[in-house]
């Protein structure tokens, strides 16, 4: 059974910094997209980044390409955000989400069939 366990999330001021982590089990391989998402109160959730685990190749979304980093590491299963430079706007529930590597974009949140529970960030100005 493929699980998603995200950690990390906490409260900064605006130019801080945190490191979310999720943690993949059940997979066998590293053939799939793993992407981290965002949903603030009252908004539409939305892709913040993306890791191509086979290939090792990340997507940004404009709003944070520049300041936050994702990385993976496969012998903890584990894929970061490094969220650097915060603001308020980057205040929502986190979430780390698993598909396979084809088909839509990577951003498409309903191309993407697990979930983790999500993680709070909170940026104070």
């Amino acid at each position: 059974q493929v699980q998603l366990v995200e950690s990390g999330g906490g409260s900064v001021q605006a130019g801080g910094s945190l490191r979310l982590s999720c943690l993949a089990s059940g997979y066998t391989h590293t053939n799939y997209i793993l992407g981290w998402f965002r949903q603030a109160p009252g908004k539409e959730r939305e892709g913040v980044a993306a890791m191509d685990l086979l290939i090792s190749r990340p997507f940004y979304s404009n709003s944070v390409k520049g300041r936050f980093t994702i990385s993976q590491d496969n012998a903890k299963n584990t894929v970061y955000l490094q969220m650097d430079g915060l603001k308020p706007e980057d205040t929502a529930l986190y979430y780390c989400a698993a598909r396979g590597p084809y088909g839509r974009a990577w951003d498409d949140v309903n191309s993407y069939g697990v979930w983790g529970q999500g993680t709070q960030v909170t940026v104070s100005s």
